[in-house]
């Protein structure tokens, strides 16, 4: 059974907060970004991931190499405070963030699309219709 995890990066994005779900399942990563508005704090964090997980839109999956943990438990504290003072996000983060703006870019054009052919069909159907009105007495 693979083991998965989820990690929240809750940084300042100018004017607004907001947070980066990184979940990595096995050896791909997936995440999702959330903005707060103000600035958020642990219990609203929490209450987020524990109320809204499921309905969470994940980006598509990245290969990760995965690092196994270390088991001393200084340098785990020493790893914690490093990950404190860092903000932003991780690179394989950025790159499932884009695919995911890229898939929604693909399906707005689609849906764009439809909605344009649907409306020009609905513009030629109303000209044939007036054409056949304006012969009808002949």
């Amino acid at each position: 059974m693979d083991k998965v995890s989820v990690k929240v990066t809750v940084f300042f994005d100018e004017p607004f907060w907001a947070g980066v779900f990184e979940r990595i399942d096995g050896e791909k990563l997936t995440a999702c970004k959330v903005v707060f508005g103000a600035e958020p704090g642990d219990d609203k964090v929490q209450e987020l991931l524990l109320e809204n997980y499921y309905n969470l839109k994940f980006s598509p999956s990245v290969e990760v190499r995965v690092k196994k943990q270390a088991a001393n438990p200084k340098r785990v504290q020493r790893e914690a405070r490093k990950q404190t003072f860092l903000s932003g996000i991780s690179t394989k983060s950025q790159q499932a963030l884009s695919l995911q703006r890229e898939e929604m870019s693909r399906q707005r054009k689609e849906t764009r699309k439809e909605r344009r052919k649907a409306v020009q069909e609905y513009r030629y159907e109303l000209k044939q219709k007036k054409r056949k009105q304006k012969h009808r007495g002949r």
